[in-house]
Order: structure tokens, then sequence, then C-alpha cells
């Protein structure tokens, strides 16, 4: 089977197409048939050696992918050889065949293309967990995501509006203005003025009445998360899921004291790991959602398997307006 791999860390131009043997399940594993990839902003950091986990070199990128069981391991005894599945994993994701860990598989339902359901893992995953396990969300609050234009600030946008959230959404564009709007996002919060911190606050409270945000999503860090404290309300939350600014923001705790805020992380490998049980009940309300048609994965641009490196390049430069997918093989459906 081909796989791509990482020799060095670098730049994704630097990956290789390795012929490698087919893949064969240990215990508890199971080997899965690609049909399709996402490509996120972690994916980058990965390759480039930037990420906070890193597999010994060489490795195989890629997080999250959907496809069919070829072979089971020992000991699995809830899936066989050609179910369909969704896998979120530390790596090995952009390849013809992937190895996942029972925990990390999802069933997928057969009317599910493989394309959507290869992006209903990781940003769904994040955007749910951010508001209900980190942000102790309750119907009817205000919640402002940042970077609402990428995977996973649509996907909160999504989640949100499916929860009865009202949803205000922090872009940096004309385009991201339109489609956060077409997601469900009922106000929209320009990033592009001077003074963000005043700007922001000073657009949240002109569409809160002056209460602020209940609840903050942030995958940016930066200059973002300075603004979106002067913007939270009274006892508000804001949840830390990333950093795509580059820079990790520090904070004046005297802002939380005053306003009662809570700032709080979420690193969703840890959930995987440590409450797989909660993210499989997670990841089937997320499916069910989509069943439902709540939920709208937007595919930012299609690749084929072999434009890996360009789809990872493209990723990086951000702005994605979604998710970047990997097609293997003519069956996405």
């Amino acid at each position: 089977m081909r796989s791509y791999r990482v020799w060095e860390h670098g730049s994704p131009q630097a990956m290789k197409i390795d012929t490698l043997p087919a893949l064969s399940p240990g215990a508890g594993e199971v080997v899965v048939e690609v049909k399709a990839a996402g490509v996120g902003f972690v994916d980058t950091l990965m390759v480039s050696g930037r990420y906070q986990t890193i597999p010994p070199l060489p490795f195989t990128p890629g997080m999250e992918f959907a496809g069919i069981i070829r072979a089971v391991g020992p000991g699995v005894i809830d899936h066989v050889p050609g179910d369909r599945v969704a896998a979120y994993v530390l790596d090995g994701a952009f390849a013809e065949q992937a190895l996942a860990k029972t925990h990390q598989i999802f069933p997928l339902p057969d009317a599910i293309p493989f394309s959507q359901a290869a992006l209903l893992c990781l940003p769904y995953l994040t955007a749910h967990f951010a508001l209900v396990e980190r942000g102790r969300f309750k119907r009817g609050e205000t919640v402002l995501v940042g970077g609402a234009g990428g995977a996973v600030g649509l996907a909160a946008v999504q989640i949100a509006k499916v929860l009865g959230a009202r949803v205000l959404g922090a872009v940096r564009s004309v385009k991201d203005a339109a489609i956060v709007s077409a997601a469900g996002a009922d106000a929209i919060i320009d990033l592009t003025g001077p003074d963000l911190r005043d700007a922001v606050r000073r657009q949240v409270h002109a569409a809160t009445d002056g209460k602020g945000a209940d609840i903050v999503i942030d995958p940016i860090g930066g200059e973002f998360l300075a603004a979106a404290l002067r913007a939270s309300a009274w006892g508000g939350r804001l949840v830390i899921v990333g950093f795509a600014a580059g820079d990790i923001p520090t904070v004046k705790v005297n802002d939380l004291l005053l306003k009662n805020i809570s700032i709080l992380g979420l690193e969703l490998n840890q959930y995987r790991d440590r409450s797989p049980d909660l993210v499989k009940t997670v990841q089937a309300e997320v499916l069910e959602m989509w069943g439902q048609g709540l939920l709208q994965p937007r595919i930012a641009r299609h690749f084929e398997f072999e434009a890996v490196p360009d789809a990872l390049e493209f990723v990086a430069n951000g702005r994605t307006n979604g998710r970047a997918i990997v097609s293997l093989g003519s069956e996405t459906l």
C-alpha cells in the first residue's frame, strides 16, 4: 500500500510516497482502507515538528479519516471486515491503509458519504466538547466563536445553533462573513479593524445589549484572546482550543477576577484516550445531527491522494472556509 512519510520535519513538499507492506492489525486494532481523509491545521504542525505530540520519525501524518474495515486484530468483537467507519487518530491517515484502535473508530450510517464522515470527527468533536463539556453551555446563552470561518469555527457555529445558542461569528473577510452567516451565525464580529481589544468589545456589546458573550470558543489565540476577555459577560467562560494565529497569549488575571470569568483549555486527544466512551457518545450525537440535516460540513477544497503536500500548504496558509479533504479512489460514497 502507498503511504506518505515524514522523514524529517519541515515543508510538506519534502514528504514522499513510500510503498509499504499491507498493514496487519494487532490486538484491539483494525486496518481500514482509507477512502477520505480530512486535512487540518494540526496536521501542518505535525509535519513541521511544532505540535505538542509528535510520533517518532519516520511517520505517516493525518488524524481523521473514513473508510472500510479490511482486517481486525485479536480481541476485536464489535467490528468486522466490511464495516464503514470514521476514525480520529494521532497519525496515519494519509495512506491507502490506516491502523486504528477500537476506541478511536466510530461506525457510520450507510447514508453518509465518506467525504462528509471524514470531516465530522475532529472539528465537530472539538466544537461539541468545547461548548458542552468545557464551556458548560446552557440553552439561550450567547456564544462568540473566534476564527468562525475555519473548520472548527464553522463546526462551533453550527453545533451552538443546534443546541439553542445565539451565535456571534468573528471573521476577517467579507467571504468569511457570508459563509459564517449562511452557517447560522446571528451576528458577525469584524476582526479586521484597528484596536481589536476595543473593537471586539464594542461589537459584541452592541449585539448583546451590553451584556457580553457567555462563552467564547477561541481557536486563534494571539490578540483575539485579550479582546474576547473584554467582550465576555459576567461569569463568562473562554475555552481555548488552539493557537492558529501562531502566538500563545498571556492573560492579565485581574480581568478574570473582576468579572468572575473562567478560562478553560481543551485538548481533545486527552478525552479520546482517557474518556473513550464519552467521545463515542458525542460522536454518535454529531452523526445523528448530520442525519437530521442539522450539520453541514463544508469542504473547502478536494485534493487527490498525490496532492497531499499541496493540501497541507493550502491549510497552512489559513482562511480555508471549512476543511480540505483528500479522496482516495473513486468510491467516496
